[in-house]
């Protein structure tokens, strides 16, 4: 069984985004780099107030190599321009930086799945550098992957939902308050009669965030 090491061992030497976008296209940090098209890493102002972190991938990020261009981006996109947060201001990325999927039985269509938790442990120190070269003022965790990611496994989402959160810890650069919501793809997948109160909440905890700002 090959043992891999973690991303911690192809950061490089200068962490600006620039640096860590082109270290990244050759991470073997866990295995998902085997199946994955590409590398998708974070995009946006590199000074920007608001990061967003979702938890990996989709299958029309791994062919674009750019994060958030799927229907979940879609829908984010409209409940940031309602919540009256700037998309053109904010950086986005995702607590995985390699698409996870199985292969449907029929077809070629590749099915999302969650990454593990050696995963997300092995790609974290991704997240934590682009945090300290942006140094936000908030980040939100778009579902309990980035939560989890960045605040520990016990945390829960459903719990702390659209809360500000005191600064994450220490080993940022700065230290952002942080506020944890539903994943725009869980309002995508929420059953028709419930879709529209899913979208609201997650537009009332976007306002939460642009009044932080």
């Amino acid at each position: 069984m090959v043992k891999y090491e973690g991303a911690e061992h192809y950061l490089p030497g200068h962490e600006d985004l620039r640096s860590l976008r082109e270290a990244a296209r050759g991470c073997r940090g866990c295995d998902l780099y085997q199946d994955a098209t590409q590398t998708v890493f974070g995009a946006g102002p590199a000074d920007a107030r608001l990061v967003m972190v979702g938890e990996v991938p989709g299958d029309r990020e791994d062919r674009t190599g750019e994060p958030f261009v799927g229907p979940a981006g879609g829908l984010l996109d409209r409940a940031m321009e309602e919540a009256g947060i700037d998309r053109g201001t904010v950086y986005v990325t995702n607590a995985v930086k390699h698409f996870r999927f199985t292969p449907a039985e029929r077809g070629k269509r590749r099915i999302h799945k969650k990454p593990s938790r050696s995963q997300i442990v092995a790609c974290r120190p991704w997240l934590v550098a682009e945090l300290s070269a942006v140094t936000p003022e908030v980040v939100v965790c778009l579902g309990a992957t980035a939560a989890q990611a960045l605040l520990g496994p016990e945390f829960r989402v459903s719990t702390q939902r659209g809360e500000l959160l005191d600064p994450l810890g220490e080993e940022l650069a700065a230290a952002p308050r942080v506020l944890a919501t539903a994943h725009p793809s869980s309002v995508l997948r929420a059953p028709e009669e419930d879709r529209e109160q899913a979208y609201r909440q997650l537009v009332t905890d976007l306002h939460e965030v642009a009044r932080a700002l």
